[in-house]
């Protein structure tokens, strides 16, 4: 499982599966961290495509990872534009990889990175949110 928090079905991950380096990396990432178990990954095409199932799926998770490749962010415009929210919004390039043409290999330093990068984020907002409810709770952090 992810954490005591979020189990690896109310982690949600869309992604970027553009033709370039980094959007192959982004997709791949995405693949990575439902083999092992962190979180799901669901189909942006279909947010796109307005299909109401995976629309409700992705109302209904606890944290929403989206990781474009670049920053034409396709896939938090794609979310924006079916009123969904990110909890985290990953780009690629943003952490200081360049985008280039496929060659068909994935780096494997830039695709640990980004699984960090989203296993990081993940975590701290369970912790933030595990310390509010602490807080919230009867007999809680004063």
């Amino acid at each position: 499982m992810a954490n005591e928090c979020c189990s690896q079905g109310d982690i949600l991950v869309f992604t970027c599966s553009g033709a370039a380096n980094v959007g192959q990396v982004a997709n791949q990432a995405a693949v990575d961290l439902q083999q092992e178990g962190f979180s799901k990954m669901l189909c942006l095409a279909a947010i796109g495509g307005n299909v109401s199932t995976m629309i409700a799926m992705a109302q209904a998770g606890k944290q929403v990872v989206g990781i474009d490749g670049c920053p034409v962010a396709c896939t938090q415009k794609t979310m924006e534009r079916a009123q969904l929210s990110l909890t985290h919004h990953i780009v690629v390039t943003g952490l200081g990889f360049k985008k280039a043409a496929f060659s068909g290999t994935i780096e494997e330093d830039m695709l640990n990175t980004v699984k960090q990068t989203v296993r990081d984020k993940v975590s701290a907002t369970c912790t933030e949110r595990s310390n509010q409810k602490k807080q919230n709770s009867p007999g809680g952090l004063q």
